[in-house]
């Protein structure tokens, strides 16, 4: 059986840090807490966990403190997690089962994070994320934002998943100043940098720096296939809030480029010709949407509603309105069959039951 050594770093997680180790602690071998500057109560509850608990002044750079964390590991894995990530019943019992299992020739697991979660707790966004090391590969973290372990060698994809419930919101803008601090200092972003520097600006309504950003990065032909496709997904979006909805829609043609069309590029093509009531090359694209083959192993995000419930939903729209009352209620059924309880759907069931009376 392996040994697992679990890496954290924390800053005023009282309110989470308890329910995070209460799901592994039986998981692990050992746990490393490297707190940035917590002054509430988390190092206090730590302390019934594990007496490795070790201060790292902050530095604006969260890899500095994954690799601080990481170097402290004396077992043969290092697993990572947030505060706020929990492993559910149903994935500690694989993760014990693996952890019995696995071969010691694996470098590497990547296991999903499920980080959308919609009021029914259903997963509305996962992606894969590098999880359990070796730590005799010795890894490194990188970028000082949405940093990222650099991998190689053996690696496999497991179905265990990782749960982030995160309660409450980062400090505004913090991620973005932290950008923006190590530009004011000269340094150069990386294309990944680059990226996720886009992102940051998307997020909090910076619209026209993130377009130039976002075109800085695809212009750089540089960037990774997912990476890529989700900047055109979100370019779209910075251009259709600035209402340049014909660059919005070039750019989510532009994300065919790099792969087959994904789900969520087709759902909002369809929109953009439903909100001029062009229904018929609507449906072309959501029916789309519902056709193509979901990524399972791929380490790109998820939006998993586009690729059903969104739709579905808009299908029954566009036939109600185009008078095809049967082809709507066929695709009510169908999102039905995703979300039985949904408020729209139900309002959908009554209103075609009123029509039909």
């Amino acid at each position: 059986m392996i040994t697992i050594s679990l890496c954290m770093i924390v800053k005023n997680e009282e309110n989470v840090i308890c329910r995070c180790l209460n799901s592994v602690k039986d998981i692990v071998d050992e746990i490393i807490i490297v707190d940035t500057g917590s002054f509430d109560k988390t190092k206090e509850l730590v302390k019934s966990y594990t007496n490795k608990i070790y201060d790292f002044k902050w530095i604006y750079d969260f890899s500095a403190a994954r690799n601080f964390s990481f170097e402290r590991a004396t077992k043969e894995y290092i697993l990572w997690l947030d505060a706020d990530d929990e492993i559910l019943e149903e994935d500690r019992m694989k993760f014990l089962k693996l952890k019995e299992t696995m071969m010691p020739d694996i470098d590497e697991v990547m296991m999903k994070y499920n980080v959308g979660l919609n009021q029914r707790g259903e997963v509305t966004l996962s992606y894969y994320r590098e999880r359990l090391s070796k730590r005799s590969r010795g890894y490194k973290w990188h970028e000082p934002v949405h940093e990222y372990l650099e991998i190689s060698g053996k690696v496999i994809n497991s179905d265990i998943c990782v749960t982030h419930k995160k309660d409450k919101e980062n400090e505004k803008e913090r991620n973005l100043l932290i950008y923006k601090k190590h530009l004011s200092e000269g340094k150069k972003l990386t294309t990944r940098g680059t990226y996720y520097y886009a992102r940051e600006l998307y997020y909090n309504k910076y619209y026209r720096e993130a377009i130039e950003s976002y075109n800085k990065f695809l212009a750089s032909n540089e960037g990774w296939l997912e990476d890529n496709i989700n900047a055109c997904l979100d370019l779209a979006k910075c251009y259709s809030i600035l209402n340049d909805k014909k660059n919005s829609l070039r750019i989510l043609y532009r994300s065919f480029e790099y792969d087959t069309p994904r789900a969520e590029a087709c759902c909002n093509i369809g929109y953009y010709y439903f909100e001029k009531n062009d229904y018929k090359r609507a449906i072309f694209w959501y029916e789309l949407a519902t056709r193509l083959e979901k990524p399972a192993s791929g380490w790109g995000f998820i939006y998993n509603d586009y690729w059903d419930y969104i739709p579905y939903m808009q299908l029954c729209v566009c036939y109600d309105r185009l008078g095809k009352i049967e082809d709507a209620i066929k695709y009510n059924d169908k999102a039905a069959e995703c979300k039985p309880n949904d408020p729209s759907v139900v309002y959908n069931k009554k209103y075609f039951s009123s029509i039909q009376s």
